[in-house]
């Protein structure tokens, strides 16, 4: 295992980042696998050296971040040892102050995401959307009070426009506050509109890049399919995941073959093409990779090997159709 700083901080985590979105409960999403799952692939990824796991409290509605604590707190005895990452956001409740980047709800969240990891800090503590309802300033100080309370090491940010983390990084700045040191973004062989603002902010302030659907939802994975109901029949997640259906379409497809045929010639899974693509990017600190059969973790951990030629990397980028903003 490979392990860098995170931007420009001082903090190292392992080059590819396990997702733990995947556990949890399936009633909140049907290709979401319980603990017994969980369990052999975060041993699997502990003993091959990975140390960065992130989650959400939206998660499975706080499921997810309960998996991910008992399971580090078995495979790890020193909680220094690995990085640990959550996020708020997202609606935790029905009650007005549920949701948002609010002072109320962000200190109220993040205790109950500590409670729920068992754990007295958060490494890195990520706002998942930007908040047009709540001034930047109470976010900001709610946030770096978090930091200055021991609660919180480093924050960082997710999806969002470039100008609006630029002003989120602004206002911390001016008053003296914790900035963000990563941007958790959408980013992939089939969708590379971060190049165009958010990875050249990224690089030129030094924060770190850790892309969420590094294999746009399992599109990159395997071979265009026939047809639409076979693509849909693939896996239980290709059937249910609304959300994929609605970012990626038909035009992607050329993307999809370039990739198989670049893995096809070097004789490797095609997630380890769109895995190596992405680790050669400019500024990317650690993918983030979701796992929910051995096979999937051991694909990633094989793309670190995976080193492309000029030739490959431009056969990979040349079907690319530019998209309209997906994921903010």
């Amino acid at each position: 295992m490979d392990y860098v700083r995170l931007g420009s901080t001082g903090l190292k985590v392992s080059r590819i980042c396990l997702g733990m979105m995947s556990y949890g409960d399936p009633a909140w999403r049907a290709w979401v696998q319980g603990e017994d799952v969980a369990d052999p692939i975060v041993r699997q990824a502990v003993e091959a050296g990975v140390t960065f796991f992130d989650t959400a409290d939206m998660y499975s509605v706080g499921v997810s971040e309960e998996i991910t604590g008992r399971l580090l707190g078995r495979y790890f005895t020193n909680r220094d040892s690995y990085v640990l990452a959550t996020k708020v956001f997202w609606p935790m409740g029905h009650g007005p102050n549920d949701a948002g980047l609010s002072r109320k709800h962000v200190t109220a969240a993040l205790d109950a995401s500590l409670r729920r990891l068992g754990t007295d800090h958060v490494d890195l503590y990520q706002i998942h959307r930007f908040d047009p309802h709540t001034p930047v300033e109470e976010t900001m100080e709610a946030l770096h009070d978090a930091v200055r309370a021991g609660k919180v090491r480093y924050l960082g940010a997710s999806s969002m426009y470039a100008w609006q983390f630029a002003t989120m990084q602004h206002v911390a700045r001016e008053h003296g506050w914790t900035p963000f040191v990563s941007m958790q973004n959408h980013y992939n062989l089939a969708y590379r509109e971060e190049e165009r603002e958010m990875l050249p902010f990224c690089r030129a302030t030094g924060v770190g890049v850790v892309p969420w659907s590094p294999l746009a939802r399992g599109l990159l994975t395997r071979p265009r399919p026939a047809d639409a109901a076979a693509a849909r029949g693939a896996t239980v997640r290709a059937g249910s995941d609304a959300v994929a259906d609605s970012m990626y379409t038909e035009a992607d497809h050329a993307v999809v073959d370039a990739v198989e045929q670049v893995a096809a010639a070097r004789g490797v899974p095609m997630a380890q093409v769109g895995l190596a693509w992405l680790l050669s990017r400019p500024g990317v600190t650690a993918p983030i990779v979701g796992a929910t059969k051995e096979r999937h973790l051991t694909d990633a951990l094989g793309a670190l090997e995976v080193r492309l030629t000029d030739d490959e990397v431009a056969a990979l980028e040349a079907p690319y159709v530019p998209h309209p903003v997906l994921g903010h």
